[in-house]
C-alpha cells in the first residue's frame, strides 16, 4: 500500500512518521509514503498559495490550481509503481467522523492500492477542487486544528495498524563480531536501500518459515514476492515445501 500525502508541511509528515509502528513498517516494506508540496507546483516567484476569499471575510483560501497539480503529481507517482486504485480523502472538520469500521476497510485494500491524503490549511480550500478531485472527506472528530497534517498523521497511523503484518526482521548491536559471527555486511554499509531491501527479505523469509498463515492473508507486492523467491532459493527451499 502507497500513501501520499498534499502538505505546506512535508517534513512535519515526513518526520513524525518514521516513529513507533508506523516507523517500523515503512522501514520493513509493508507501506510507501510519498510527499508532496503545493508550492512547489505555483507559478510566480512569491510561491503563492492561497488569495483572499470571494465575498470577503477573514483569512485566506487555498488556490485550487497548484493543489490539483500537485494531487495529479501524486497520483501519477503511483500509477508508475503500479497502484492500480486511488483514492484521494480531504481531512476535514466537515468531513464524514472517522470509526473503526472505516479504518479496517481502508487497510483492508490490496498492495496496489494507494491513497492521497489532501491536508488543508488557512479557511479552508477553493470548493472547486474538493467538488473535482476528492473522493472522501473524513472528520478526526467534533474540532478544529490549525491544519490537516496531524488528522493526515493520526489516519495514517490508524491505518497502518490494521495492515496484515510479517515477522520482525532479525536485528544486530555492537560489537560486529561475537565468537565468529558478524553482524551481516549490509547492514554496515551505510546504504540505506540496500538495508530496507535486506530487512524486508529477512522479515518475509521469517514469516514464511515461522508464520505462513501471515503470508496467506496479505496480496504479496511484485517486490515482495521476488524477495521471497530468492531468499527461498538461498535457503535451498521452495514454496511448494511447505
Amino acid at each position: 500500500m502507497r500513501i501520499d500525502v498534499v502538505t505546506l508541511f512535508p517534513e512535519m509528515i515526513g518526520q513524525a512518521v518514521r516513529y513507533g509502528v508506523t516507523g517500523r513498517a515503512l522501514e520493513r516494506g509493508l507501506w510507501r509514503l510519498g510527499l508532496w508540496n503545493p508550492r512547489d507546483f505555483v507559478v510566480d516567484s512569491y510561491r503563492t498559495i492561497d488569495d483572499r476569499p470571494y465575498g470577503g471575510g477573514p483569512g485566506m483560501v487555498m488556490l485550487a490550481e497548484p493543489l490539483a497539480k500537485a494531487l495529479a503529481t501524486a497520483r501519477a507517482a503511483q500509477r508508475a509503481e503500479g497502484c492500480k486504485a486511488t483514492r484521494t480523502l480531504y481531512l476535514s472538520p466537515a468531513g464524514t467522523p472517522l470509526v473503526h469500521r472505516r479504518v479496517a476497510q481502508l487497510a483492508a485494500a490490496g498492495d496496489d492500492t494507494a491513497y492521497v491524503l489532501l491536508a488543508g490549511r488557512y479557511e479552508g480550500i477553493d470548493e472547486r477542487l474538493l467538488d473535482s478531485e476528492v473522493d472522501e472527506e473524513i472528520a478526526m472528530g467534533d474540532f478544529v486544528v490549525s491544519g490537516g497534517e496531524l488528522p493526515a498523521l493520526m489516519l495514517i497511523d490508524a491505518i497502518v495498524r490494521q495492515r496484515p503484518g510479517l515477522l520482525d526482521c532479525p536485528h544486530y548491536t555492537r560489537p560486529e563480531e561475537i565468537d565468529g559471527a558478524r553482524v551481516p555486511d549490509v547492514l554496515l554499509s551505510g546504504h540505506h536501500a540496500a538495508i530496507r531491501t535486506w530487512r524486508l527479505q529477512q522479515s518475509l523469509g521469517r514469516t514464511w518459515e515461522r508464520r505462513p498463515d501471515l503470508l496467506r492473508e496479505r496480496a504479496l507486492s511484485n517486490e515482495e514476492m521476488e524477495l521471497l523467491a530468492t531468499y527461498l532459493r538461498e535457503h535451498g527451499e521452495t514454496e511448494e515445501s511447505r
